[in-house]
């Protein structure tokens, strides 16, 4: 089985067949398109170099206001609070720029991120290509996370199927309150910009990968363990491993966050299926 080729950022960016304005000439509204590009990139302002002091004082800012809040506000609204700061710190640091700069961090979501009209097309593409790597990496790892899971927890009952009160629900939250702001901070800032400031150097699987992969990782761990002071909420650091081969194999958080958002359904099913949780 071949998996699923990544999109090139080159062919990714191209508008989509059909978008031309009929009875004009392909090169007059190439022409247009180009002027339009450039401007919006001279109405936006260029982020800063990245530089390793940078990057680790905004991962640092960051991971201390989600802790703050993570305590601060209501158990019923943490978790969305998180995500928001999270979100707000990815929007600062990257989504307020142009659309290349975007693109460069992997947060186009198929334009669904960019300051570019969205396309239908586009969009459906970028999100077939994301389910399809998450699908396939599920497939590999699931079987493997699901038997870790019975042994770490010594759960002995037999599985028992209990769906959440709405699962519909519950899928949103982990894909837009969890999955989206925590991939788009981590794999889509800090990795991205530690990647500039320490080129990846060594393949895994077709992944270029270096040191940005194990530092983003690390951080996304202790993050973890400081909102909820476990030490067992460190082994979140193996699947951030993933979510960090799949941002650079794929070229976008696209497949990171929904594998993330189904790592989390799976660890919740299991945990209900074994009586671990209501």
């Amino acid at each position: 089985m071949q998996p699923p080729t990544p999109i090139e950022p080159s062919r990714d960016a191209r508008a989509p067949a059909g978008d031309e304005t009929p009875g004009a000439p392909a090169d007059v509204n190439a022409a247009h398109a180009s002027v339009d590009k450039r401007k919006r990139e001279r109405e936006r302002p260029r982020p800063p170099e990245p530089t390793a002091g940078r990057a680790l004082l905004a991962a640092g800012i960051t991971t201390a206001a989600v802790t703050v809040v993570s305590y601060a506000a209501p158990k019923s609204y943490a978790g969305t609070l998180v995500g928001l700061t999270f979100f707000a710190a990815t929007s600062w640091l990257v989504l307020r720029y142009d659309e290349s700069t975007i693109r460069a961090h992997g947060l186009s979501l198929g334009g669904l991120l960019e300051p570019v009209p969205l396309s239908a097309r586009r969009l459906a593409r970028a999100a077939l290509h994301a389910v399809a790597w998450a699908t396939l990496v599920a497939a590999i790892v699931f079987p493997l996370f699901w038997l870790g899971y019975r042994l770490y927890w010594g759960a002995t009952s037999p599985f028992v199927l209990r769906p959440p009160p709405s699962l519909a629900d519950e899928i949103a939250a982990q894909l837009l309150v969890v999955a989206l702001p925590e991939e788009a901070f981590f794999r889509g800032y800090l990795q991205s910009a530690l990647d500039r400031v320490f080129p990846p150097r060594f393949r895994v699987a077709g992944a270029t990968l270096g040191p940005a992969w194990l530092l983003s990782s690390a951080i996304f761990a202790i993050g973890h363990v400081l909102t909820i002071q476990h030490p067992a909420r460190l082994a979140v650091f193996f699947p951030a491993l993933l979510f960090g081969w799949l941002r650079a194999r794929t070229g976008g958080i696209g497949a990171p966050l929904v594998f993330h958002a189904a790592c989390n359904l799976l660890s919740l099913t299991l945990a209900r299926g074994y009586g671990l949780s209501p």
